[in-house]
Formats: structure tokens, sequence, C-alpha cells
């Protein structure tokens, strides 16, 4: 490809550094609002309950430019960059004026509710007894527990019952209230204040229970009985109508089955959880209800919706992720199977199980049994597959026996790929992995391990080896040795530590290869090739997971290659590395991935239009090489019927020629702001097809073969499954029983995350929202050295 143009817009990576710098910004505030709610869940800092996140937007662009900590107190504003220093400052040391203790550390946010409540509780019975005091002081102390005489014991007995009880929480309709009766805030919880315990929970350390837990659940049940006898007819909590039970449940079921193994069945059963449902009125739930004849229905009903919806449509194609082979799983593998629609919405088809390396053959097989499942006999309603593996074989057979198909790679594969393409070529990649294999293995030898500990403790907090890969995978994937490389970056200041230590300067006295050690800590030129290597990886990394995010479709291949080329073109000048070498791997893995449906859906495709000289909007031709502009002739011929190639041909020719109107180009290629981004994404995600569809009737043949393409995606990610849960699957696996419900499973947590359009698992949104969590303790673990 000689150099592909912007066009419309031309591609869903990269941006503007305005835009990444507002992303980042996006980022870091999401993580303070999800590291807040979890502490105000009280599994958190307690300063969480004083300090407040707000995003600050640029008043020129809209853009968000920096994050805030707002003190709730006192309203002043600080810096994002250390919540936990700027607690200790302001709020442990007193310059906050209305913190009411300073010299104390505060309550977990979780304790804060109940303390409030608690607060009113006590404050509402010690007014109702100095009410009662004059008239009836004789009817207060034998309620009290005792005379006049004990009012100060009284008083205290009446706070530390207070403290330890706190009364549930129930739902409020606010239908059911006027205005005269309650007002509250959105979101505000409502607590219904009940009547006082009649015994107070507190056991003298003489009580017959041997403990204060004994104590307190003996004089819980005690009160709980006399409850009951003096009103046997009371409800417990809340009463909810059948259909309210049934919808909640519903929801629970939902809910469980969407996490699909996040969440396992046993917890459900956990005495705590099992004590919440009771709060809220349910009655116990066993496991089989959630297993049984609830999963069935619910996966009959999902099911029934999916193939409606693909049989509606009038072509459809095929994606399925999950042939690679996956290290945590040695026995099988995931395969997931979903279809990509026209207009733009997926839908998940089938779970399936595989032998960890699958023959092509094998998945040639069950690729054309899914079609054949879907469409029966109307193969034809099936354009074409995308998947992550056997792009050589597989996919290739079956598009020379369906010669209407268009049989892709997952481009997502592909530049991840293309990073193992560097480790084995780039003499760069070669020499940074041994030089830090070498460091690793020396640092975990007997002579400076304890020194190396010592620091890791003094600095981070924790202490481990550098991670080694085994000599397998130092020589076939990139991916474990990377992990090495981020071990050693995130030590550096360690390993510059150790040097100073006198354990180390014995042993270099001695010891070459402690002495070459210390050569390799001392000389920049190693970290600069260090951050080279990391640089690259992110690079690639980068595009690859917007690929996974953003599921581009074909058209977009072309410009997102090239763009590529331009960043990898500025790398190169960046960290001095000769770019002929790099130029011909990356040259190498396109054209191992390049299919003619790039080239054609680019063209046909109205978003990458370009406006000439004269104002027309034309396909941008001028930016394939010639045999690009072959391959678009020969494909639109082989996609048409022999009777209609020279009709077919002459509209490609007139659509060169002519173009598109101005106003429909424009609409289709409009952008606007995502607000949750703040990334451009096109106005109108369907423009493209609607146009074909409703304004270019006069492109008959040319039509069919466009709609057939523009919508084909380029990558074959979607739906990931914990690995939890892959594991239980390799543990129960031989029941077919067990098998099934775990497809069932799998098959409604994956329909419910592609219509939210959610394509992340529940391990990676942990581990993002922890590593924000561990950025609020400016702990700093990196080291970047500039070239």
């Amino acid at each position: 490809m000689s150099g592909v143009g912007e066009g419309g817009g031309g591609g869903g990576g990269g941006g503007t550094t305005e835009e990444a710098t507002a992303k980042a910004v996006q980022k870091r505030y999401e993580g303070l609002v999800m590291v807040r709610n979890k502490a105000v869940k009280g599994k958190g800092a307690w300063y969480w309950a004083h300090l407040e996140p707000l995003l600050v937007h640029n008043t020129d662009t809209g853009l968000p430019k920096a994050v805030k900590l707002k003190c709730c107190l006192c309203d002043t504003m600080f810096s994002a960059s250390n919540p936990s220093r700027t607690a200790s400052e302001h709020l442990k040391r007193g310059t906050c004026p209305n913190f009411s203790s300073p010299g104390t550390t505060p309550r977990p946010v979780g304790t804060h509710l109940a303390s409030d409540v608690v607060a009113v509780k006590v404050e509402n019975n010690n007014n109702n007894n100095r009410k009662r005091s004059s008239s009836s002081s004789s009817t207060g102390g034998a309620a009290g527990g005792g005379g006049n005489s004990n009012n100060h014991n009284n008083s205290t007995t009446g706070m530390e019952m207070a403290t330890s009880y706190v009364p549930p929480i129930s739902v409020v309709d606010p239908s059911r209230l006027s205005s005269g009766e309650m007002c509250f805030s959105s979101g505000a919880l409502v607590v219904h204040q009940q009547q006082q315990p009649m015994f107070p929970h507190v056991t003298s350390p003489l009580g017959s229970g041997g403990g204060r837990s004994d104590g307190v659940s003996d004089a819980k049940m005690f009160e709980d009985s006399i409850k009951r006898l003096k009103s046997p007819k009371a409800s417990a909590g809340p009463t909810l109508s059948k259909s309210q039970i049934e919808c909640a449940l519903d929801y629970l079921s939902d809910w469980v089955y969407e996490s699909c193994g996040s969440v396992s069945f046993s917890s459900l059963q956990h005495p705590k959880f099992k004590s919440f449902l009771q709060q809220l009125g349910f009655i116990h739930l066993s496991n089989t209800h959630f297993y049984g004849s609830r999963l069935d229905s619910r996966f009959q009903q999902l099911r029934n919706d999916s193939d409606t919806r693909v049989r509606d449509s009038v072509f459809f194609q095929i994606a399925s992720h999950g042939w690679k082979s996956n290290a945590a799983s040695s026995h099988l593998n995931l395969v997931n199977v979903t279809a990509n629609l026209p207009n733009g919405t997926s839908v998940y088809r089938r779970a399936a199980f595989t032998p960890p390396q699958p023959s092509p053959k094998f998945a040639q097989e069950l690729l054309w049994e899914t079609i054949a499942d879907i469409c029966g006999n109307s193969v034809h309603q099936c354009v074409g597959i995308v998947a992550d593996k056997f792009n050589n074989t597989a996919l290739k057979n079956l598009e020379s026996q369906c010669h209407w198909m268009i049989n892709l790679l997952c481009q997502c594969q592909a530049f991840n790929s293309l990073i193992n393409d560097f480790y084995k070529e780039l003499p760069l990649f070669k020499n940074v992995a041994d030089s830090c294999i070498k460091l690793a293995t020396f640092v975990s030898s007997n002579t400076l391990k304890d020194c190396f500990h010592k620091y890791q403790l003094r600095d981070y907090g924790l202490c481990g080896f550098l991670r080694l890969p085994n000599k397998d995978n130092q020589i076939s994937c990139f991916q474990h040795v990377c992990v090495m490389i981020e071990d050693v970056m995130s030590s550096a200041r360690v390993l510059q530590l150790v040097l100073l230590d006198e354990s180390y300067k014995i042993a270099s006295m001695e010891d070459p290869i402690a002495r070459d050690f210390g050569e390799m800590i001392r000389d920049v030129g190693f970290w600069n090739d260090l951050e080279a290597v990391r640089s690259l990886v992110r690079l690639v990394k980068e595009m690859a997971d917007e690929f996974e995010t953003e599921r581009p479709l074909v058209g977009q291949c072309l410009p997102l290659w090239e763009e590529l080329r331009i960043k990898v073109k500025d790398w190169c000048a960046k960290f001095h590395v000769a770019e002929v070498l790099v130029d011909k791997l990356i040259e190498k893995r396109f054209r191992k991935n390049y299919h003619p449906a790039w080239a054609a859906a680019y063209i046909l495709d109205p978003y990458y239009m370009v406006k000439d000289t004269s104002g027309k909007y034309l396909p941008p031709f001028k930016y394939l090489s010639p045999e690009q502009q072959k391959d678009v002739h020969d494909l639109v011929t082989r996609l048409v019927s022999r009777e209609e190639v020279p009709v077919a041909m002459s509209e490609l020719m007139r659509w060169r020629s002519d173009g598109l109107d101005p106003v429909y180009a424009q609409a289709v290629q409009l952008k606007q702001r995502d607000p949750n981004t703040a990334k451009m994404r096109i106005a109108n995600p369907q423009g493209s097809r609607l146009v074909w569809e409703t304004y270019l009737p006069e492109y008959e043949s040319l039509g069919k073969v466009a709609l057939r393409l523009i919508f084909l995606h380029a990558s074959a990610r979607g739906f990931k499954c914990n690995e939890s849960f892959l594991k239980w699957v390799q543990t129960h696996g031989r029941s077919n029983s067990a098998l099934d419900k775990a497809q069932k499973i799998i098959f409604i947590a994956g329909h419910s995350k592609l219509e939210r359009r959610d394509f992340t698992s529940e391990d990676d949104k942990d581990a993002e929202l922890f590593a924000s969590a561990n950025g609020e303790d400016d702990v700093l673990n990196e080291v970047f050295v500039d070239p």
C-alpha cells in the first residue's frame, strides 16, 4: 500500500495529544470515583468520607484537563495526585476547621451511616427519658434496669447498646409518601428506626458465656423470644408481594449468571449474604434455585431472542475467538462464537470447549456446523467469518468452497503476533531479553538475594524475585519475557540501592559476575534500550487493545496499519533504531493478514471518501497501490453473478468518477465527542449503510457488494470468560450435566456483555481498579530514563 490518506477520519486508533491527555485525566477521575465508592461501602481508606473527586474541564475545548479533590467539610480544593497525603495534612493535622477529631484517626467509612442513625436514636431516647423522668421515675427505672440512683449508669448502658444496634434498611416507595411527610435527596438511604432493644448488648467480663460474643448472642436470642411472645403476628421485616419477589429473584439470578464465575454459587450460601436477604424480606434460597429450572428458562429465552434476530437479518458474519491456546487452561479451551449483524449489533451464538491445540479440520467443521445451525439450507446468509487463528487453513478452505464468503484473520491477534516478530527478529529485543535474564538470575542467587529483598521491603512494602520465564517461553513467546522486563523496570530504584550496599561491595571484589552486574545497572544505555523495548511493545499493544474495545470494521484495516507505520517510524527516530529491519517485519506481518476485502471496503465505504479540488467527494483510489486497485476489481467480480459482472464494473467506474453528493458524504463523516471517553466518534455509525440502501439505488449490483462488505468486523474479540470459571469447567468437565450448565451460563453472560457492549473481563476491571487504588499512595515503582 503506497500510503493511506486521512479520508473521512480513517481509523479508530490514535488521536491528538490533547485527546490522549484528556483520556488519561478521565481515566484517573473514574479510578478515584471507583475507589471512593468502594470506600463508602466500607472497603477503603477512611478519608474518602470527607474527600470528593471533581473533574475540571477546559473552558475552550470542553475536554477534561485536571482532577481535583474537594474537602466536603470546608469546600477547599486540592490536587488529586496523592489523596492519602492530602488527608494527612488537611484532616489529621487540624488544618480543616470543621474536622471533628484531628488528633485521632477517623472511623472507616462503612461505619458512618450506622453511627449517624445511632446518634439520632440516642438523642431521641435521652429526650424521651427527660420527659418521663418527672412523672414516672419508678417505671423508667424498671424499664432501664435500675432505679433513679443509677441514671448515669443507665445512660452509659444505653449508649453502648445503641452503638451495637443498627436497624435494618428498608426500601421506601416515594409514591406512597406525600411531599409533606418526608423529603430526601436522590440516592439517599431511608432508615426506619425500630423499637429500642429491651436488652442492651453488653456483656460483663464475668459473664457465664466465657466471652463477649457469647453474651451478646444469648441476650439477642432472649430478646427476640420475648418480642415474639409479645407480638406473635409482628412481621420480622418488610413484606413484598409475590410479583416483587419474583422480579427481584430474576435480577439476582441474572447477576449471578452474568458474572460468569466472578460470583460462585457457594458464596450465595454465605451466612452474611443470607442475613442480607432476610433483612430484605426474602425466604431462604438454595443453590438449586439458580442452576435449576430458572437457568434453563433464562437460557431458552435468550436463545430464542438470538435466533430471531439472526434469522431476521439479511446476512451476518460469524466471529470466532479462543482458538489460540490459553496458558491457564491445560485441558480445555473456550471458543466463543458470535454473529455480527449489518445494523452494528452482535448476538452470542455458542460456547464450544475444545482441546488446547485443535486441528484446522476440527475448527472448519465447528464453524460450518454453526453456520448450518443458524441458516439451515440458506447458507448464503453467512457472508463471512473472522477468527483469531487458521487463516491459511480452515478460513481459506471455507472461502474457496463458498465463493460468496469473506474470511478474515482477527487484527487484534495480528498486532499481538507482530510483537513476537520483533522479539524473534530484532537484535535490540534479543539483547535486552538476554541482559534481563542475566540480571534476574544473579539477583535471585544467594549472593544478593537478602540485600535485594531488604530494599524491596523498605521501599515497596513487599519483596519477591524478578520473574524469570522458563526456557521454552524464552524462545517461543515474548509475553513471559515482557513480564520480566516490567519487573526489572519497576525495580530500577532498588537495584541502584543494592550497588550502594556493603554486601555488594564485598561480593564485587571477589565475583566477576557481580562486577558485570554493577556495570549493567550503571550503564545508561542499558536502561535506554529497556525503555525502547517497553515503549514499542506498549505502542503496539495499545493499538491491539483499541481493536479489541473499538471493534473496527474491515474498511479501517488499511488506515490502521498505515497509522502503525507512522508511529513506529517516530519510535525509530526517538530511540535511534534503524527503520529498515522494523519496516520489513511490519510489511511481512501485513501481507500475512491482508485480504482484498480490506481495499474493496475502503473504497466502497463513504466514510473514507476524500474531497478533491472541484469539491467532489471521491473514493480514495489514489491511496491504493496498483495491486490493491486490482484486488478491488477482482473482488467485486467474484461477489456478483457472471451476468452482473459488466454492470458491476460499469458502476464501479461511475462510482470512481462521480463519487457521492457532498452533503451525504459530510453527514456520514460527521464526528462528535464522546462524553465518556472524550474521544471523537462517528456521529452516525450506520450512515454508510443507510446511504447505500436509500440514496444510491442506481448502483444496483455494486450496492449489493458494498452492503455485504462495509459492515464486516476486522476483530473477533468479544466476550471474555472469568478464569476461575474456566478452572471450574476443567474440574467438572467430564460431567455432561455440569458442562451443559456451564455452556448455558456462558451463553447468558456472553449475550449480556454484547448487549452492553462490555468487552472486558471482571479480572481486567479488578486489575485496573487496584492499579488506580495503589496509585494514590505515592508508591513510585517506575523509573523512566530519557534517551
